[in-house]
This record gives C-alpha cells, sequence and structure tokens, in this order.
C-alpha cells in the first residue's frame, strides 16, 4: 500500500510540474522609475522599462527597453534600446534593436541582431544580421544573412546547417581518388 501511495504522491508532483510550467497570460511590468536588485522569476511575461540588477527567469516573453545586470531566460525575448549586461537564452527567438547594447552570449532557436553585441551568439535556428549590427563574438547557427553595412569580428559557423560541408569535400576527394585509379 505504502509503495502505492508513493507512486501517486510522485505522479501528483509530476502533474504538478507540468501545471506550473504553463505560461501565464499575466504581464509583469518594471516601470521606468523602478529598480530591482534581485533575481525574478515568473510563469507570465515581464515589460522591463526599468532596471533590474539579478537574473530573470520567465516562462513568457521578455520585453526590455530597460536595463538588466544578470543572466535572461524567457520564451521569447525582444530588446529594443535596452542596456543587458548578462547571457539571454531563450526557447525561441531574440531580437536585438538597433538601439541596444548586451554584453554577453546569446542562446536561442533564432535571432535578428540590429544593435550591438559583444558575446558569443549561438542559435540552433536562422541568424540575420542587420546594416546597424556590431558584433563582437562568434557566431554559431543554421543558417546566416548578413546585411551590408553589419560589422562582425569573430567566426561564424554555420554548425547547425543540413549540410557538413567537411563531408561534403571528403566525397568529392573520395570520388576524385576513384576516378584516377581506374
Amino acid at each position: 500500500i505504502a509503495k502505492k501511495k508513493k507512486k501517486k504522491e510522485k505522479k501528483m508532483e509530476m502533474e504538478m510540474d507540468v501545471q506550473e510550467k504553463t505560461v501565464s497570460d499575466e504581464t509583469a511590468v518594471v516601470t521606468e522609475g523602478m529598480s530591482i536588485t534581485g533575481d525574478i522569476t515568473s510563469g507570465g511575461s515581464l515589460e522591463l522599462i526599468g532596471t533590474v540588477i539579478g537574473n530573470i527567469d520567465i516562462l513568457g516573453k521578455l520585453n526590455i527597453t530597460g536595463a538588466i545586470q544578470g543572466n535572461s531566460k524567457a520564451a521569447e525575448i525582444y530588446a529594443e534600446g535596452a542596456r543587458i549586461n548578462g547571457e539571454i537564452n531563450s526557447g525561441g527567438s531574440v531580437k536585438i534593436g538597433q538601439s541596444s547594447v548586451v554584453i554577453g552570449n546569446i542562446n536561442a532557436t533564432s535571432a535578428v541582431i540590429a544593435g550591438a553585441v559583444k558575446g558569443d551568439i549561438d542559435v540552433h535556428g536562422p541568424v540575420v544580421l542587420d546594416t546597424s549590427a556590431i558584433v563582437m563574438g562568434n557566431i554559431k547557427s543554421k543558417s546566416v544573412q548578413i546585411n551590408n553595412g553589419a560589422v562582425i569580428e569573430g567566426m561564424c559557423s554555420q554548425c547547425y546547417a543540413d549540410i557538413n560541408p567537411t563531408s561534403f569535400f571528403e566525397e568529392i576527394k573520395k570520388s576524385k581518388e576513384k576516378g584516377k585509379s581506374k
């Protein structure tokens, strides 16, 4: 009986964890004159106009027009006129607007960069660097679009692309060697 009770308790705990991870429709707002020192966690979204000195970990969207000194994690992240000093992690897209400055690495499924980023960008999907983008760091992605005027100092690797360049050229080399041996 005790084993069945423990199994039921574990199942209920797992169901509660799933329920807790459901994104809330609520959006919290840190207003322009507000400054928070400490970490923020939320099941909803956050509109950050003020300043946060601490980490942000939310399940919804994070919209930043203020400043963060700490790491950010959200389903989607949009920064316009923002000052961010810390890592940015998104389960979805990241958009860094033209007047935003990010000092820290970016991890996401897609990214559009129009502002300045000093850090590595690791995106499993596409990365678009707009004409005003300034990137000082390495880019790892599935594809990269670099618009005329964008400035990059670092290496660019399409390591998540469907085609592996090393394998492609090894196949070319093998086919040439077969042709010579005949």
